[in-house]
């Protein structure tokens, strides 16, 4: 009987591979560089070169930054021509930016 609530809540956690997939998108906030560029993209679409600019890094660098956090799902591109300007890709990004920045700016 005293153990019942032991087997209450691990029955409810998210399976193994649930949590694995919790930890890899965790893993994309922990990078400062990806990290700048969603706060940039939080603030407005922008384009790779944009983008560079605002960070100043190279293109090359903000592209291969802007692949992984595609593959993450977490922004996503739109062709304007030649180019490809870049969003968040929902606002479920916002919200998490949002509120990771209020955790670490509580004093």
């Amino acid at each position: 009987m005293a153990q019942d609530f032991k087997r209450e809540i691990r029955n409810k956690l998210p399976s193994d591979d649930v949590i694995y997939n919790l930890a890899e998108l965790f893993k994309m906030f922990g990078d400062p560089t990806r990290a700048k560029i969603m706060q940039c993209l939080q603030m407005r679409d922008l384009y790779v070169g944009e983008i560079a600019d605002i960070l100043e890094m190279s293109i090359s660098a903000v592209s291969h930054q802007l692949r992984v956090l595609r593959s993450a799902k977490l922004v996503k591109g739109t062709k304007e021509g030649k180019e490809v300007k870049y969003s968040l890709d929902d606002d479920h990004v916002t919200k998490i930016l949002e509120y990771g920045l209020t955790h670490v700016n509580e004093e």
